[in-house]
């Protein structure tokens, strides 16, 4: 990859990354974005927030999974972007973000139904959740339960972690995290009481040690 190869997307996945810290989509560093590039994707790093990110600190990724281009190591959700990518050839974008309301439908576990017309439009037959918790550092389980349970839909909920949304170009993605929140807050306005799901004790010792110790350093 040139240095200055991919360069507009790399510039457009930063804009849209500070946007998401603007409306208090992301906190610190729980969120990435991607861009599909030719047979490949350009990828936000791990662990690296908005205020520190450079457009040269963007990784390209290739469908294999394997890094192409860059210092850094990517995301570790990549495989979230890849097998979605993998499996749907018309998405151009993803984002994944934790965005409140969403996540808390996550917790609970359940699908958001097409209650408003923008979910029909933009994101097709509601928003559904995955049915079992992987916890952080399971990455390809992750990513084969992202696609898996996206259908032919632009979003999808991970499980107690927060939404995944697609779209035809970054624009469109962001719009769909737009959408989906909205959505999440009528749909927990409207079903009192869901109660939440929590996450494993055993996983919650995990996390956190891998918090701590080993995050951003995996390859």
């Amino acid at each position: 990859m040139e240095a200055m190869e991919a360069i507009d997307e790399r510039k457009d996945i930063l804009a849209a990354y500070k946007k998401l810290f603007d409306c208090g989509f992301v906190i610190g560093t729980w969120g990435n974005i991607s861009v599909r590039y030719k047979e490949s994707f350009v990828l936000t790093p791990s662990k690296m927030d908005s205020d520190t990110m450079q457009p040269e600190d963007l990784v390209l990724v290739g469908m294999d999974g394997h890094k192409t281009w860059g210092e850094r190591n990517p995301s570790s959700e990549k495989e979230v972007h890849r097998q979605i990518y993998e499996k749907r050839p018309d998405v151009g974008a993803i984002i994944h973000c934790h965005s409140v309301y969403a996540t808390a439908v996550s917790a609970a576990g359940v699908d958001i139904p097409p209650i408003v017309e923008e979910v029909s439009q933009l994101v097709g037959d509601g928003i559904c959740c995955t049915k079992e918790y992987v916890r952080a550092g399971e990455h390809e389980k992750l990513g084969k339960q992202a696609a898996d349970f996206i259908y032919g839909n632009m979003a999808v909920l991970l499980k107690n972690h927060g939404p995944v949304c697609c779209g035809k170009d970054i624009a469109e993605a962001f719009l769909c995290c737009q959408v989906v929140e909205k959505a999440a807050q009528m749909f927990l306005a409207l079903t009192p009481g869901l109660g939440a799901g929590r996450i494993p004790d055993d996983d919650v010792q995990l996390e956190h040690y891998r918090y701590r110790y080993t995050y951003g350093k995996e390859i």
